[in-house]
């Protein structure tokens, strides 16, 4: 309404006319003159009010009004009452209206308590370094849509960075990309800041962190200590969490990618010609300017990387190949029945055998599934003397009741030798000495094939659990290695102390400190 408008309303009402016939005549609600007039009055009673000053408004009559006294003691007596159990008291006490009207009303009388200052704190040269992960959905014009996560590790004092966009947030992949942090930046903070990650922390004792030993293992060979951020506090770690938002307005921002091999050439060279060379706000200072006085603080990098490879058990199929990632490997065939251990680095799968020797090595297949790489060599020979002889070492590893078993097998049946290889993939199922039972009462009764064993099996044994299949087998394989100099398991107490120990960047002058101090973390 304007400010004509309103002098028509009160000078016609103070003329004598009606509300009706004031609202009739300017064709208007009669409630808009009645708050028109009584605003015009309460102005003329209080004394002159600004026209662009807000009017208070009036608090209509409720039901809740007469429980005002109660609510405010129980908000004072209980100031984390949920509204629910509020509503739940005051119907005790003859209140009938909804659930809604409390709510906002506790709205209104609950105090909001307004967060804490984040407050920016700076660190010395070398003294932390900040890791996180970032995920994305992308659409590459030539894998298509895909989810891949940015590792992200930048130092403190500097906020250089090292970045790299991988297809999983597994331990070899973090480990592997620290190792790549450490050699692009030339050394290694004493300190990194991480949230709570399963790779660096297993669970919690209360509010202490427990770390992951194996993480801890890794920690140590760099000389670093590792210090898991509080759980709900992002800020924290505010330096890495504002460098996402710079890659996802800059790097990411107005660009299409082939692939993910392509993203991560681009990402090479955004590093080097745009983050690095950026003017930072807070320093005033252009990124390698504030790393060239970091980098002697920073901690020196080790003679020989960790080994970041991952070793699983894996037991060969009736086929001879082994699974990973829902991938086949061939092996030599004379291994099927074997569990054996498989070493994954990033680029090759290699097995080995029951003495720990390399039988067979292939090109890891990487963002792909149901994909099959098999040698020629591993196939069985077409010397039938020479297959038959390894089925009967095979056999025999068995004892007696095997050896006895394969001759019975074969002598009754014209693809006895067939049937071997599948007895022989039993072992991936039932124990070793669950099989052997079977085939010395297979033998007893004379009933030299697969469906009799696999018949006795049924009914007297159990298959035995995969982690635990691959828990006796790996220790089979092993014992002889270990016999004579056994090497006991470390316990996590050993890498505790590493936790309360002063960090190399707090113990020594910068101008001193070129090699972590001994027994540093």
């Amino acid at each position: 309404m304007n400010e004509q408008t309103r002098n028509e309303i009160i000078r016609r009402h103070q003329g004598g006319s009606s509300i009706r016939a004031i609202a009739r005549d300017l064709r208007i609600a009669r409630k808009t003159v009645g708050r028109v007039l009584t605003r015009h009055q309460e102005a003329r009673a209080g004394g002159p009010r600004h026209p662009d000053l807000p009017t208070p408004s009036r608090r209509r009559a409720s039901l809740l009004d007469r429980h005002d006294q109660t609510i405010r003691e129980l908000l004072q007596r209980y100031p984390d009452i949920t509204a629910v159990r509020m509503w739940e008291e005051l119907r005790t006490r003859g209140f009938r209206g909804s659930y809604t009207i409390l709510k906002g009303r506790l709205r209104e009388l609950r105090p909001r308590l307004s967060p804490l200052p984040v407050v920016r704190f700076e660190t010395a040269p070398g003294t932390q370094a900040q890791m996180d992960y970032a995920v994305y959905d992308l659409d590459f014009t030539v894998e298509g849509r895909r989810r891949v996560y940015l590792f992200s590790y930048v130092l403190g004092y500097s906020r250089r960075q090292y970045l790299r966009f991988v297809e999983s947030q597994d331990f070899a992949t973090t480990m592997r990309e620290h190792i790549r942090a450490f050699e692009h930046l030339g050394g290694v903070a004493a300190t990194c800041l991480y949230d709570n990650m399963k790779v660096v922390v297993s669970g919690y004792d209360g509010e202490d962190p427990i770390y992951n030993p194996r993480f801890l293992a890794f920690a140590t060979h760099y000389g670093f200590r590792p210090v898991a951020c509080r759980p709900g506090r992002p800020q924290t770690k505010g330096k890495i969490e504002k460098l996402f938002q710079f890659v996802q307005s800059s790097l990411l921002n107005g660009r299409t990618f082939r692939s993910l091999e392509q993203l991560n050439e681009v990402t090479t060279w955004w590093l080097a010609h745009v983050a690095d060379v950026r003017i930072h706000r807070q320093t005033k200072k252009s990124i390698l300017e504030r790393y060239a006085e970091e980098r002697p603080h920073l901690l020196p990098l080790p003679a020989k990387p960790y080994d970041t490879a991952e070793v699983v058990y894996r037991t060969v199929s009736v086929e001879g190949f082994v699974s990973y990632r829902q991938n086949l490997y061939s092996v030599p065939w004379r291994q099927i029945g074997h569990a054996l251990p498989v070493r994954v680095t990033e680029e090759e799968l290699i097995v080995y055998g029951p003495h720990i020797e390399e039988i067979a090595r292939h090109p890891l297949f990487r963002g792909a599934t149901g994909q099959r790489s098999e040698h020629k060599e591993h196939r069985p020979q077409d010397d039938r003397r020479c297959r038959h002889a390894i089925l009967q070492d095979r056999f025999g590893e068995l004892g007696p009741a095997g050896t006895q078993f394969l001759t019975g097998l074969v002598q009754q049946h014209r693809c006895g030798k067939d049937q071997a290889h599948k007895v022989l993939a039993l072992l991936e199922i039932y124990r070793r000495d669950d099989l052997v039972a079977a085939m010395e009462r297979a033998v007893r009764f004379r009933a030299f094939s697969l469906k009799a064993l696999e018949r006795i099996l049924t009914v007297q044994a159990k298959p035995k659990p995969p982690l635990e299949a691959l828990a006796d087998e790996g220790r089979e394989h092993l014992r002889p290695l270990l016999e004579d100099a056994p090497l006991p398991p470390r316990p996590t107490g050993e890498y505790q102390p590493l936790l309360f120990q002063e960090s190399p960047a707090d113990a020594d002058p910068p101008a001193e400190r070129t090699k972590p101090a001994s027994g540093s973390p």
